[in-house]
Parts: structure tokens; C-alpha cells; sequence
């Protein structure tokens, strides 16, 4: 049943969420990009499998976006705008979380808005990106699993924690970031409830929610390169040892290099990016951090393991674009920022007023330890909880038109013109062995608009998959085939060792595109 306390409860989380919005929507790329973002504007309007670890949530629900944004543009700003929607739904929530552990609707905001306008946030809810994705399900994640603990304390709501598994296998399934939170999660729950382990029928449950839903979400990626094979396939995940090279990223096992070492080196970087995402605000995070442990140390255990795992593991990754993997961590920072807010403003309210907490919203707190003593309804406590929202607001204010600037990518049509300059170039049925941050764009010509299919692109991933040997053997049998051959390479040895046996002409205005051509016979 709608009442208006619940209109007046969604309210304010809807509002930042639309706010967050209408600030991303103005810097979205226009269009096709490189690289992994037209990957992904590849993969979910042809529902196709993703690179390591296959991304199938990400190829389903960027499928029914494909088609629920048909109005907003083509294929590849659909995809740009469901990053957006993405990051704006998680900072909607990320309201009702910071709500549900301090009491403050006013806070919560301030910590959503903190984060939809965070470098990083905002950089990646401009382009296709699966990692914004994650984002949005890591804060629906952390919002079921706080609402339980609520309930749980009340005697009731295993609800939300079934609610929790499931989010936690669709996640699991997205990207596989979402197993470094198991052992958070699992402590957390031990510590609401100690004795669950005695509750066979709910962990049960919750173990067959996690599991059946990743599974059957998974199943996109063998069928999708089986029975009903997609245009874009990574890999042969239709395969039991192909799926299992997908989905456990072997080809990044040896990303993960030497993880205690140059420690010293590892933290000046991790307080380089937190200063870069937080500016003054970083050296408060710590503090942030010991207020959460005091007022909800269940949070605390949680969101502490959360962040200490992830950036362990994102610290000894090596990997092209590795600043995505801090994306949780910054909105867990922005919570843990508010909660000290929160308790600033409680020893302010206190001086004056001992009253017990209510929100002038959400009514009631009764999560933890601290909040029941939050006086957030009376207007002294809204007073100092406002100006405590702003304090929080003042760095970003402060920088918004330059950051603003920096991240826009609105005008980032580079990738678009380097396509038809190529599609325009190449003759017909030529093969391009290209790699990847060329190859995507191509793809997502080819596969989506429909455009050249009459060429044959040969990525580096192509090649593995098809065992077509090397670059100069692809190009030797496209030559006796008699077929026009131009080649993408980001190694120029590969080029120097192609031109001591072919005639290279660089194909003006497409660089790096690369013509190969027999050469003539001396007399």
C-alpha cells in the first residue's frame, strides 16, 4: 500500500538520484568509443559474451536497455546512458543506506551527491562500462544487507537477507569484483547473528539464492555462443574448459604480481588517488572510518573488510584501466564521510537537547548503537545536519566547473570519425587483423549498424580462438586468397618484420591503419 509517509521516505533518494542525472547526462559520449567501451556498446544490443570474467549480466540488461532507450539515440549512447543510470540509481540508494545508519535524510544526500559527482564515478557513468554496473549492485547489496540487520534486531527479516544472495549472485555474475566481498559479508552476518549457522532452512536459502542465480545467469554464455550464437563472442565459453578460461580470467592469472611487496610504494599510490577522488576530505576519511566502528560497528566490519580487501587486491593487479576496481571503495568512503558528519552533528544536538532521534522523513532510527540517540528532527539538528551536508559538498563545489570540464566527453566523437574514415578506406572484402581497442569499434560497425559486413575483422583474440597462427600467417593467407589485407598493430615490430617481405602503405586519414600490398616482381 502507497502511503504518503513511503512517498515522503522515496522522495529524497529519487530526487538525488534524478540530480545525478541531470549532471552526467550534459558530459555523455555522443556515440561509438575504443577499447572496452565499445565493447560494451557492443555486447549488450547483440546480447554477445564479454571478455574475462564474460560479463552476463551486463549482456542481458544491456539488451532490455538496448531496447527500453530506443528513443534516446543510437546503440552505443544507449549503453553510455544506462553507465549514467547506473551510477544515478546508486547514488540514490546510497540516500537510503546512509539514511538507514544515521538518521540523517539531509546526510544521506550529501553522501549521494558526494558520490555521483566523484572524479571516478563520473568519469565511468560517461561512457559503456561494466564497472558502473557493479557499482549500483555493490550499494543495493550494502542497503539489503543493513535494512536485515535492522530487522533481524526487531526478531524478523530474513526477507532481506534472501533479497541480499540474490543481488549477490546477479553481481557475481557481472564481474567478478563481487567475490572479494564474500568474507566481508559473511563476517557481517555472523556478527548480527551469531547463531544463523543454526538456521539450516535460511542458509540454505541464501546459499541456493546465490548460487542458482549466478548459474542460471552464467548460462548466457554458453548458450550464446552455442545453440544461439551471438555475432560477438569472447573466447569459447560454449565449451566446459573455454567457460571456465572465461569466467576465472586465466588469460589475467599472472596480472597479480608480488602483493606484499613495495608496500610503501602501494599506500603513497592508494593516498595519491584517495586525495585525486576526495581532495581535503581524504585525510578525514580515516576518522570517518573510527566514527562508523564506534556508532555501527557491524557497518564498520563490513565496509571496513570491503575496502581493505578490494584495494589489497586492486594494489597488485596489474591491468590496463585498474582505477575502475576503487570504484566501490570511494562510495563506502562517502559513508563512512557522513557518519562522522552524523556524529558531529549528534555532540552538537546534545549540548542542547538530549531528546531521543527521529528524522523529519524517515521517522524512527533504530539500527545501531549510535543512531537511536540522534535527534535529527528537531530543527537544531536539522540546522547543524544541513550545514554538515555542505561541509561535506564544499570541496567538490569548490572544483565542480574544472572537474566538470575534465571529464566531459561529450564532444568525443574521435572514435566515430576514425570509423567511417576506415569503413570509408577499406576495399571490398578486406581483412583487417587488428587488436583490440581497434577491433571493438569495428565490431560494433559490423554487428550492430550493420555496416561492411562484407570485411573480416581478425582480432588478436580472434586468432587465438581460431588457431590462425600468427599476424604474418593471417596476412600470407589473405594474400593467396586474394584478398585486400590491412593491418591495426600496437607493436611496430610486428610491422617492421611484415614490411621486409610486403609493400606497407599507411592508409591516409585512418591511422594506424596500415595497407599491405604484394611487391613487384624486380625485372
Amino acid at each position: 500500500m502507497v502511503t504518503l509517509a513511503r512517498v515522503q521516505r522515496l522522495a529524497v533518494p529519487v530526487a538525488v538520484a534524478f540530480i545525478a542525472l541531470v549532471l552526467l547526462r550534459p558530459t555523455l559520449m555522443p556515440g561509438v568509443g575504443f577499447w572496452d567501451t565499445a565493447e560494451f556498446q557492443t555486447l549488450g544490443p547483440v546480447m554477445g559474451t564479454g571478455h574475462s570474467p564474460g560479463y552476463p549480466t551486463y549482456a542481458i540488461l544491456g539488451w532490455m536497455a538496448n531496447l527500453l532507450l530506443a528513443p534516446f539515440g543510437d546503440p552505443a549512447f544507449r549503453m553510455n546512458l544506462l553507465s549514467a543510470l547506473c551510477v544515478a540509481g546508486a547514488t540514490g540508494l546510497s540516500v537510503v543506506l546512509v539514511r538507514r545508519l544515521t538518521g540523517s535524510t539531509v546526510l544521506g544526500a550529501a553522501a549521494g551527491l558526494g558520490l555521483a559527482t566523484a572524479p571516478l564515478a563520473w568519469r565511468l557513468g560517461t561512457h559503456a562500462e561494466g564497472h558502473t554496473l557493479h557499482l549500483f549492485f555493490v550499494v543495493l547489496l550494502f542497503v539489503l544487507l543493513v535494512w536485515w540487520q535492522r530487522e533481524r534486531q526487531a526478531g524478523d527479516g530474513d526477507r532481506f537477507l534472501v533479497a541480499a544472495s540474490v543481488v549477490y549472485g546477479i553481481s557475481a555474475a557481472n564481474h567478478s569484483l563481487t567475490l572479494l566481498l564474500a568474507a566481508p559479508i559473511g563476517l557481517y552476518v555472523l556478527a548480527v547473528d551469531p547463531w544463523i549457522w543454526r538456521r539450516v532452512r535460511v542458509v540454505a536459502l541464501c546459499v541456493a539464492a546465490v548460487l542458482g542465480t549466478a548459474a542460471l545467469i552464467y548460462l548466457e554464455l554458453p548458450l550464446r555462443a552455442g545453440p544461439f550464437r551471438s555475432p560477438l563472442v569472447y573466447g569459447t565459453p560454449q565449451t566446459w574448459d573455454g567457460f571456465w578460461y572465461v569466467v576465472g580470467a586465466e588469460q589475467f592469472r599472472g596480472a597479480i604480481v608480488d602483493p606484499f611487496a613495495d608496500l610503501g610504494t602501494k599506500l603513497a599510490t592508494l593516498v595519491d588517488r584517495t586525495v585525486t577522488e576526495f581532495g581535503p576530505l581524504a585525510a578525514l576519511i580515516p576518522v570517518g572510518f573510527l566514527a562508523t566502528l564506534v556508532r555501527e560497528p557491524r557497518y564498520a566490519l563490513l565496509s571496513g573488510l570491503s575496502v581493505a580487501i578490494t584495494v589489497f587486491f586492486a594494489a597488485s593487479y596489474i591491468n590496463a584501466d585498474i582505477t575502475r576496481y576503487y570504484l566501490g571503495p570511494v562510495f563506502i568512503a562517502w559513508t563512512w564521510l557522513a557518519m562522522l558528519a552524523a556524529v558531529a552533528v549528534d555532540e552538537v544536538r546534545a549540548l542542547t537537547d538530549p531528546a531521543p532521534a527521529t528524522d523529519s522523513i524517515a521517522g524512527p532510527v533504530a539500527l545501531g548503537t549510535g543512531a537511536a540517540a540522534r535527534p535529527w528532527g528537531r530543527p537544531l539538528g536539522l540546522v547543524a545536519a544541513g550545514l554538515a551536508a555542505v561541509l561535506l559538498l564544499v570541496p567538490t563545489a569548490a572544483t565542480f566547473p574544472a572537474r566538470a570540464a575534465k571529464i566531459d566527453e561529450s564532444r568525443d566523437t574521435s572514435a566515430q570519425r576514425w570509423l567511417d574514415a576506415v569503413l570509408g578506406a577499406l576495399e571490398p572484402r578486406a581483412v583487417v587483423v587488428s587488436w583490440w581497442s581497434y577491433s571493438t569499434p569495428l565490431w560494433y560497425a559490423q554487428y550492430v549498424e550493420g555496416r561492411r559486413p562484407d570485411i573480416a575483422i581478425v582480432d588478436d583474440r580472434t586468432r587465438l580462438d581460431e588457431s590462425l597462427g600468427g599476424v604474418g600467417d593471417v596476412v600470407d593467407r589473405a594474400v593467396a586468397d586474394g584478398r585486400p589485407v590491412y593491418v591495426i598493430r600496437a607493436d611496430e615490430s610486428e610491422i617492421t618484420q611484415l614490411g621486409e617481405r610486403y609493400q606497407i602503405e599507411p592508409v591516409a586519414g585512418a591511422h594506424p591503419l596500415i595497407r599491405i600490398a604484394v611487391r613487384a616482381a624486380r625485372p
